[in-house]
């Protein structure tokens, strides 16, 4: 039920994250003479590792922030790592490589919203012209690569890696225009986390697999590195090495290693699941205490594997794969204070430090729940005990302002007209009074909790049942979810029957999916 904008924050605020935080040693980009922007991003994330991990979304090419928006209205919260790639494919395309000025535009907007900016490509092979398929296409010249997938020749990766050839000018002509897109993003001072050629302990990418003699994909990933730092001049980048799980003897992390020197994180993408222990504890041994991620996941990691491997400093989603995790797994991430959001009040702390070497104020977080309008209730997502829908409003309409709340509730009766109540609620602490189940007097006290997120409603009601009067308690915790657009009310009603627990889940209408 948080809210978020970016404006002035308490001075306290600006604690510094590496006495709060400090689990990394603090090193330097690889980059020379690296921007503040990113100098201070490297430092956040070696600050954070360990203590927190920053859930993440990636966004299909043409869909600017569209996978993301939709990831947060399935889960609540905003993940705080916006995820995009460069892109490979015709006009039209979800990954159309046409979308890149667009691109940019949205890692700016994002940026100063407060989002952490990734970015990888799925680099055009140089034999082929943009725009190219994902896979080969059936009876294609295997000699002339058009697609992000398949496999060079020894004697084309060879001359990719060779000055002078007519494949390393393609290449240069290909990788300066992307350095053209990340050069508009350091004149806005935007830092990138930077995830070129992933995956490359693979063969599926053309880049990849290649590991024996002079050139291996090690070699590549080298050489972009000099083209943009070196002759581009690029200082916003912080370099992500990024792999894909040692399933074989040919896939092991060090046969890929380009050198400490070349990258400041170390990443792997993980789908099905499988977070085997080994991957995480052999990125660790090859880290040199520079931190790790998860750079593409299909399923965020449990908080049992977060117990297990607790140095994942981010993790982001694949476009399209949101719905693979339930909403109760994600709400048991939310409900752990190491994930990160981009609602959360760590979040917007433990950036500060970060978003002022930016030029920006730190992020505030508006908690104050607003009730106002029309609810609905979901049964399929309450639990509502013995006695189910029966009973329970299916509709409350809330005029709320300030510490006053009227509430209209309508509940079903099957032999008659809809019982309609109306509440007045003071959450003040007051006493107020209504009418309720058969005339029945109700006495309620409220109050807001001290963020004024969660409201805490308090009631006895006496009821005249069998000739014998009935004194019922009850203690109901009203709570906003999914960025305003559901109301979750824990309901704990004691009678000379015992104690019982029910969750009545209403979801706002006009802003069901």
């Amino acid at each position: 039920m948080s809210f978020l904008r970016v404006g002035v924050i308490a001075v306290a605020l600006l604690t510094s994250t590496a006495a709060l935080y400090g689990q990394l040693p603090r090193t330097k980009p690889v980059t020379p003479n690296a921007s503040p922007e990113a100098t201070a991003l490297l430092e956040y994330l070696q600050d954070i590792s360990g203590k927190f991990i920053l859930s993440g979304q990636h966004n299909f090419p043409i869909s600017r922030d569209r996978n993301t928006r939709f990831a947060s209205d399935y889960i609540g919260k905003t993940p705080a790592v916006w995820s995009q790639d460069f892109g490979f494919a015709e006009d039209g395309d979800k990954d159309s490589y046409l979308a890149r000025p667009s691109i940019v535009e949205e890692a700016i907007r994002q940026h100063k919203l407060g989002s952490i900016i990734t970015l990888c490509w799925h680099a055009v092979p140089p034999t082929a012209e943009e725009p190219v398929t994902f896979q080969p296409l059936p009876g294609s010249d295997s000699t002339r690569l058009a697609s992000v997938q398949g496999r060079l020749t020894e004697a084309q990766f060879r001359d990719i890696l060779k000055k002078g050839t007519a494949l390393h000018k393609q290449w240069l002509k290909q990788v300066d225009e992307i350095a053209g897109y990340l050069k508009q993003l350091q004149d806005a001072k935007v830092p990138v986390l930077w995830r070129p050629y992933h995956e490359m302990n693979g063969d599926w990418f053309w880049w990849g697999g290649r590991y024996e003699g002079k050139y291996t994909t090690a070699a590549l990933y080298r050489q972009l590195f000099d083209r943009f730092v070196n002759h581009h001049k690029l200082n916003n980048l912080i370099w992500v090495w990024s792999v894909d799980r040692p399933t074989r003897p040919d896939r092991e992390f060090a046969k890929y290693y380009p050198g400490n020197e070349y990258l400041d994180v170390l990443a792997i993408d993980i789908y099905g699941n499988d977070f085997n222990q080994s991957y995480y504890d052999g990125l660790m041994a090859l880290s040199h205490g520079k931190p790790i991620a998860l750079g593409e996941v299909g399923n965020p990691p449990s908080t049992e594997i977060l117990d297990a491997q607790p140095n994942w400093a981010y993790w982001v989603v694949w476009a399209g794969m949101v719905r693979g995790t339930s909403r109760e797994n994600y709400q048991k991430l939310d409900d752990d204070p190491r994930v990160l959001f981009m609602e959360d009040l760590a979040y917007a702390e433990s950036t500060s430090l970060y978003r002022k070497a930016c030029g920006f104020e730190p992020i505030v977080i508006e908690r104050e729940a607003d009730l106002n309008g029309s609810w609905v209730l979901n049964e399929y997502e309450s639990n509502l005990q013995t006695f189910g829908p029966s009973g329970t409003p299916y509709r409350l309409d809330i005029t709320h302002e300030g510490d006053k709340l009227t509430i209209r509730s309508r509940t079903i009766v099957e032999w008659g007209d809809d019982d309609v109540v109306e509440e007045k609620i003071v959450a003040d602490g007051s006493e107020t009074r209504s009418i309720v189940y058969n005339n029945a007097p109700r006495v309620q006290t409220a109050r807001w909790s001290p963020a004024r997120d969660t409201l805490n409603v308090n009631a006895r009601v006496t009821l005249s049942w069998g000739g014998r009067e009935v004194k019922v308690k009850s203690h109901d915790t009203w709570v906003l979810q999914r960025k305003g657009k559901r109301l979750v009310i824990t309901k704990v009603v004691s009678s000379p029957r015992g104690t019982q627990t029910s969750v009545v889940v209403y979801d706002k209408v006009g802003s069901e999916r």
